[in-house]
C-alpha cells in the first residue's frame, strides 16, 4: 500500500485493451489502455524531462531521471506500472552507466506497490519479470552490476559480433544471454527489436532510453507511444556540461519533423503525465 494521492485525469482518450489493474493501481492511475496488436509488439517509451528539455544533468552520481523529476513518487509509480505491463524493458549502455545500481523491474522502482505490480503481471499472464534488455555496440559492460548479478530478472545483452566476442570471454552470470543484433556498426532499433523477439515472444516493449537509443526508435518509426513526464524544473545549460534532451544524435525538423498526437493528460501537483502517439513504419 502507499499514501500517494490519485493522479488527476484531465483528458483520457487512449485506445486498445483495458489493463486489469489491481484495486490500488486503478485508484492511483485510473483506467489504462494499451493498443496491443497481435501481429507485432506494441513499443512504448517512457521519459521524464524538465521544462527546458533536459533529461539528464550528466553529472556523475546525478545523471538519472530522479534528479530530473525531483524523485517524484508519482513518476516512479507510473514507471512501475509501465514496467509491470511490459514483456521487455530496453535501455542503452549509457543509461546503465548513469544509474549503475538500478534494476529494471516494477518493484524496484517503486517498492510500496510491488505486490500490486506482481498482481497485474499475474493477471496479464506473465510468469516472470520483464526481460531487461541492455543495448551496447562495444560490449564493454561491468558484469558485476546488480542488473546482471541480482537475479531479479532475466537479462538480454544486444550487441555486435565484436561486442558478443568480448562479453563471451568472461563468465556470464546466470540468467544473462548475449545476442549479436548486427555484425558491426550501429545497432538499429529494428535490430534490437528483432533480437528481443528471437529470445522471447513479446507483446509489449518498453524503451527507457537513453536519448541516442530513443532517437533511433523515432528515426525508424518503431515507437508507437511516448509516456512523457514533464517536471516543473528549469535545469539550464552552459558550455561546461552537456545536458541531453529527449533525442540525441538525430535531427528531424525542418525537413522531416515528427508530430505526436496527445492522447492522455494526467496531473499530480505540478507534474504533468502526458501520452503521445506517433505514426510507425507499419502504418
Amino acid at each position: 500500500m502507499t499514501t500517494l494521492t490519485p493522479l488527476q485525469v484531465l483528458d483520457a482518450a487512449g485506445q486498445g485493451t483495458e489493463l486489469p489493474l489491481p484495486t490500488e493501481l486503478a485508484r492511483l492511475y485510473g483506467s489504462c489502455r494499451l493498443p496491443l496488436r497481435a501481429e507485432r509488439p506494441y513499443v512504448m517509451g517512457n521519459f521524464v524531462t524538465t521544462l527546458d528539455g533536459v533529461v539528464s544533468l550528466n553529472i556523475p552520481g546525478q545523471a538519472g531521471g530522479g534528479e530530473i523529476s525531483g524523485f517524484n513518487t508519482h513518476d516512479r509509480m507510473v514507471m512501475g506500472l509501465l514496467r509491470a505491463a511490459a514483456d521487455a524493458v530496453v535501455v542503452g549502455a549509457g543509461t546503465l552507466r548513469a544509474v549503475p545500481h538500478h534494476v529494471w523491474t516494477a518493484g524496484y522502482v517503486y517498492p510500496p506497490l510491488a505486490d500490486a505490480y506482481r498482481e497485474l503481471r499475474n493477471a496479464l499472464g506473465y510468469t516472470e519479470p520483464p526481460l531487461s534488455v541492455i543495448v551496447t555496440s562495444r560490449g564493454e559492460l561491468d558484469l558485476s552490476l546488480p542488473v546482471f548479478q541480482a537475479g531479479e530478472a532475466p537479462v538480454l545483452v544486444v550487441t555486435t559480433d565484436r561486442g558478443a566476442d568480448l562479453l563471451k570471454q568472461r563468465p556470464l552470470p546466470p540468467g544473462v544471454a548475449v545476442v549479436a543484433g548486427v555484425s558491426e556498426g550501429r545497432l538499429t532499433a529494428s535490430a534490437v527489436l528483432d533480437a528481443v523477439q528471437r529470445v522471447r515472444q513479446v507483446g509489449v516493449i518498453l524503451v527507457e532510453g537513453g536519448p541516442h537509443l530513443m532517437g533511433d526508435f523515432f528515426a525508424e518509426q518503431r515507437l508507437d507511444e511516448l509516456f512523457f513526464t514533464l517536471a516543473p524544473q528549469i535545469a539550464g545549460r552552459d558550455k561546461t556540461t552537456e545536458r541531453p534532451g529527449l533525442v540525441e544524435g538525430r535531427t528531424f525538423a525542418p525537413d522531416k519533423p515528427l508530430w505526436g498526437a496527445l492522447v492522455d493528460i494526467r496531473r499530480a501537483g505540478e507534474h504533468l503525465f502526458l501520452r503521445y502517439a506517433f505514426p510507425t513504419a507499419h502504418q
